[in-house]
């Protein structure tokens, strides 16, 4: 059966380097899951701020967002992504997804939903990431399928952008005369992006979700040892998501450094130092994501 690798000499640092490639084309994947993300809720939120004219600040501050900062992020998020081990990668996932079943299931309180997909964005790579390493476990052809899945990522997250961009330029005139077929379906549908968003995300994350509790469940040798690990991150994330629900109102900064801080602190007493480091990484991770997407987080808190 044929295999990339499977023609080339067997040196002792080839398997290393296949797996770094692994890393990379997931870290891809996943970054470019999360640039269609923040280029479709651009597009849903430039036309509910072309919809106020009390908003026009607001639509001003979109348009006047650099376009190379869409690249750039994903550049830098691949990256990070390749470096955060699947352990910690599976542990953000799971703490995002009590998190945010905690806030959508409690009334007037915790974040609003379009802040909630903003800030679901490093979650949502490091989910893509743990579901490709959990489904290619073990496959003949990892790597090409790796290979073929950023390609078709890639080509989504292009096309996601040019139509942020699209509209952020033309929507305003082609919305009032009626002949871009692009912008006519945005005017009659654009108001459901949203709901594509919940439904995507929610498919994402139940996948992530089993693949992440089974890539931390493959390390233990016994079910005492699962039950010292799984008992304390329970509680872990149990008072995190109490401490976020009742707590005063913080801003997202410090909500990511309490978050990680927790993990950090978690990882120190039942984890291994390369999870230590990789909370940093995701640290990084988190705050990046937030910063290329400054704008919209402001909106959305506005709102």
């Amino acid at each position: 059966m044929f295999s990339l690798g499977s023609w080339l000499p067997a040196w002792p640092g080839l398997a290393w380097g296949w797996a770094l490639l692994d890393a990379l084309l997931q870290g891809l994947v996943g970054a470019c899951a999360v640039s269609v993300l923040c280029s479709l809720l651009k597009v849903y939120l430039y036309i509910q701020c072309l919809n106020d004219p009390e908003r026009q600040a607001e639509k001003e501050a979109l348009q006047a967002q650099r376009w190379v900062l869409g690249p750039l992020q994903a550049l830098v998020l691949t990256g990070l992504l390749a470096l955060v081990g699947s352990r910690v990668a599976a542990l953000v996932v799971l703490e995002f997804s009590l998190r945010a079943a905690s806030t959508l299931l409690s009334v007037g309180k915790g974040t609003h939903r379009g802040q909630l997909y903003l800030l679901c964005q490093y979650s949502l790579g490091c989910g893509v990431s743990c579901s490709l390493s959990f489904l290619l476990e073990g496959a003949p052809h990892s790597t090409c399928n790796l290979a073929l899945a950023a390609g078709l990522a890639g080509l989504l997250a292009t096309h996601a952008r040019r139509l942020a961009r699209h509209v952020c330029a033309l929507y305003e005139l082609h919305s009032r005369q009626r002949y871009c077929g692009v912008c006519i379906s945005l005017l009659a549908a654009g108001h459901r992006i949203p709901h594509l968003l919940r439904n995507a995300l929610a498919l994402t994350f139940a996948l992530a979700d089993l693949a992440a509790v089974e890539l931390i469940n493959r390390d233990f040798l016994s079910t005492a040892e699962a039950i010292r690990f799984w008992t304390p991150l329970t509680i872990c994330y149990t008072l995190l998501v109490i401490y976020m629900q009742e707590g005063p109102q913080q801003s997202v900064y410090q909500t990511v450094l309490v978050r990680m801080g927790g993990l950090f602190i978690l990882l120190l007493t039942v984890g291994r130092w390369p999870d230590v480091f990789h909370v940093l990484i995701s640290l990084l991770g988190e705050f990046w994501c937030l910063l290329c997407a400054g704008a919209m987080l402001d909106m959305c808190q506005q709102q």
